[in-house]
């Protein structure tokens, strides 16, 4: 062999015992022993991969260890998909499953780039019909009007950013009325809070850019589903086709980051606890919403649902938009970021951020007021949490 040869071929390299971690398997394809095992390997009668965009050993690793936890405890089986973002996720879900001409019940207050995303899609004949979903009655009703053009429920619980909680067993019995797909996106809770599944959910999406991953280091997302035909018929063929899959680094940040999700969570719980009912007690605080409140209108459901309360709140002060400013502009310890589920203790303007793309008086109507903050509260000591707010409140 040439040297000029000898320094573009890889060299034949076997280990001889796996590593410890799974490691990451940076090929945009993958090599066949002969073509008869790559046609095989096409037609899916022979295990393995061909394409980055079409799976990889470190992606498929990850969609598959968070689809686990999802179901993990439930016997059902799941299946899962690692993508390039929550948003890809939500975007292959939707093109998969609901067909031109048919119609997406959501809730009203959906996370503002949700809310985009369906009206984008609109104008390729994918519509929205919104409700209260909080309200059975009243999200049957509303659903009954456009009963043959529903295709899919589509929701996030706990709620972003009011932290209200919608009945999942209440919505998959409007879903199976409905003959449509139920749903979820289970990032503010993640597995170890709720399992959707669990409750009849027939698809769980996740932003594992938040509390998956953990610690802000990457840009990713998951599709998990319980049905096989429904996952190799309609979301592999999507996911493959619109190119949102995930890459190797961030699905191994991923899977690192779930290692410790367990004891973040129970931190992040914990310390959303104390903090909530600290600014609960505090006199210029107007209102507190977290799942955690035994004040929390929905909170029978919360016990029955959640298995803690998670690390998510949202509260208002007593001036409004002005407190508000004023406030987040006097933090020193906690960090102002358009982002949420990292380590560290985050702070989001949901009005001019997160839901700036939902209509005022929808946002006004659902809580999300001008005046509203959202608190990621991370697993730092607690006390150094409320130090930084109470000094924010006091100047």
């Amino acid at each position: 062999m040439h040297l000029n040869s000898r320094c573009v071929r890889d060299p034949e390299y076997k280990a001889a015992n796996p590593a410890h971690q799974i490691p990451i398997v940076a090929a945009s394809s993958f090599v066949f022993d002969s073509i008869e095992q790559g046609l095989d390997i096409f037609d899916g009668k022979t295990e393995g991969h061909v394409y980055g965009r079409f799976g990889n050993p470190t992606i498929d690793a990850a969609a598959q260890k968070i689809a686990d936890m999802e179901a993990h405890g439930t016997g059902i089986p799941a299946y899962g998909l690692f993508t390039s973002s929550g948003m890809s996720a939500i975007a292959t879900t939707l093109l998969a499953c609901v067909p031109a001409g048919q119609k997406v019940l959501c809730q009203q207050d959906l996370y503002g780039g949700t809310t985009n995303l369906i009206q984008l899609l609109e104008n390729r004949g994918i519509g929205m019909v919104n409700a209260n979903l909080l309200d059975f009655n009243v999200a049957r009703l509303v659903a009954e009007q456009k009963r043959n053009a529903i295709a899919a429920i589509y929701l996030e619980t706990p709620v972003n950013p009011t932290l209200q909680v919608i009945d999942l067993e209440k919505m998959q019995l409007l879903a199976r009325e409905l003959n449509a797909l139920l749903i979820v996106d289970n990032t503010f809770a993640t597995s170890l809070v709720q399992q959707p599944l669990s409750y009849g959910a027939d698809i769980v999406v996740h932003s594992t850019t938040k509390y998956l991953n953990g610690h802000g280091t990457g840009v990713a997302g998951a599709i998990v589903c319980k049905d096989l035909s429904l996952y190799e018929e309609k979301l592999v063929p999507a996911y493959r086709l619109v190119g949102g899959s995930g890459n190797p680094w961030d699905a191994w940040l991923v899977l690192n980051g779930l290692k410790t999700l367990p004891l973040r969570m129970e931190r992040h719980s914990q310390n959303a606890q104390t903090v909530a009912e600290w600014l609960a007690a505090h006199p210029a605080v107007t209102t507190v919403n977290y799942p955690g409140l035994a004040d929390h209108p929905q909170i029978e459901l919360v016990e029955r649902q959640m298995k803690l309360s998670g690390g998510m709140l949202s509260f208002e002060l007593k001036g409004g938009k002005v407190a508000a400013m004023e406030f987040m502009n006097r933090l020193n310890f906690c960090t102002l970021t358009p982002t949420l589920g990292d380590v560290d203790t985050l702070v989001l303007y949901p009005a001019g951020m997160s839901h700036r793309g939902v209509e005022p008086e929808v946002r006004r109507t659902h809580g999300i007021t001008d005046g509203l903050i959202r608190l990621s509260v991370g697993i730092e000591a607690v006390e150094d949490i409320l130090a930084d707010l109470e000094q924010a409140l006091r100047n």
